[in-house]
């Protein structure tokens, strides 16, 4: 059965760091693998996109490969047939299957039943293809340190799900700010929480979560899927805004992170974002090598 990232914990600290090494070597232009050369990708997108897709296509065709875009409504996976089948199916036509979705649970069925590493670009659940990229980022910003604090605040969604999934492999001490029926996955904290060498905390009070932090992170408050309980979700989540108040308490040498899209003047400020202390748009970058590298590992 081929490797498939479904989520980080489908790696090993081991190999995280490996991919890590292999980013840096692409990034710089020291090696440039095609393990893609004269295959094709079927990059499935039940949600709309702009970083995932252009960046996918890029690194696709710079390993060497074709990228195939399929929309959601085209497929329509589990609905016009089995997510077995569709995997099947695919698996006969492209060297690897990269995927967009909602359901996690089609992500991992499709990694079960295919013969093609699957990627995946996103899920309601997780997004490790952003978060790894994140933390390479850290790297190059931060001064090295056995564990970084990361402060996250905001919604408790699959950025943050993603952050405790790379913390039960790797130090992190961690700390989420956010409302009380706002927290993330109660089964992927534990996880986390599980690992002796990372700490984790959970408070109601953003400035204790980003106290002498090394990275303050934030998300918009309502994601795709969920843009029905945006009013809610702001009314909720105001006091959790990434503002210069609260980056003031965090490390001097703190650095400022947003997957992206933002949504300017709520969860982020415009002063924060385009702050000497923001790396937003490195991290939008790194999302094409850090891809690029985990493509090429898994095709290895």
């Amino acid at each position: 059965m081929p490797r498939s990232l479904c989520q980080i914990t489908d790696f090993t600290a081991k190999e995280i760091q490996e991919i890590f090494d292999l980013c840096k070597k692409m990034k710089s232009g020291e090696i440039a693998p095609k393990p893609l050369a004269d295959k094709s990708v079927a990059c499935i997108f039940a949600k709309e996109s702009l970083r995932t897709r252009i960046s996918f296509e890029v690194g696709i065709s710079e390993l060497g490969g074709t990228p195939i875009y399929v929309t959601g409504g085209e497929i329509k996976l589990g609905q016009r047939e089995t997510v077995s089948d569709a995997a099947q199916v695919l698996s006969r036509y492209v060297g690897l299957i990269m995927i967009r979705t909602f359901e996690q649970s089609d992500v991992e069925e499709l990694a079960k039943y295919a013969s093609v590493p699957i990627v995946n670009g996103l899920t309601d659940l997780v997004h490790p293809c952003q978060i790894l990229g994140d933390y390479f980022t850290m790297t190059e910003h931060l001064e090295k340190k056995e564990r970084y604090k990361v402060a996250y605040v905001g919604d408790g969604n699959n950025i943050t799900t993603s952050w405790l999934n790379l913390a039960s492999l790797i130090p992190i001490d961690f700390r989420i700010g956010t409302a009380e029926d706002c927290h993330p996955d109660a089964e992927i904290m534990e996880k986390a929480k599980s690992n002796p060498n990372s700490k984790i905390l959970v408070t109601s009070d953003p400035k204790e979560a980003c106290a002498d932090a090394d990275v303050i992170y934030t998300d918009v408050w309502a994601s795709m899927g969920q843009k029905h309980l945006k009013e809610e979700k702001e009314s909720k989540l105001q006091k959790y805004q990434l503002n210069s108040s609260l980056l003031e308490v965090a490390n001097s040498k703190a650095i400022v992170m947003h997957c992206l899209p933002a949504e300017r003047g709520k969860e982020i400020t415009e002063e924060v974002m385009d702050g000497p202390q923001s790396v937003v748009f490195d991290e939008a970058e790194n999302r094409l090598h850090i891809q690029k590298a985990i493509m090429a590992y898994l095709l290895q």
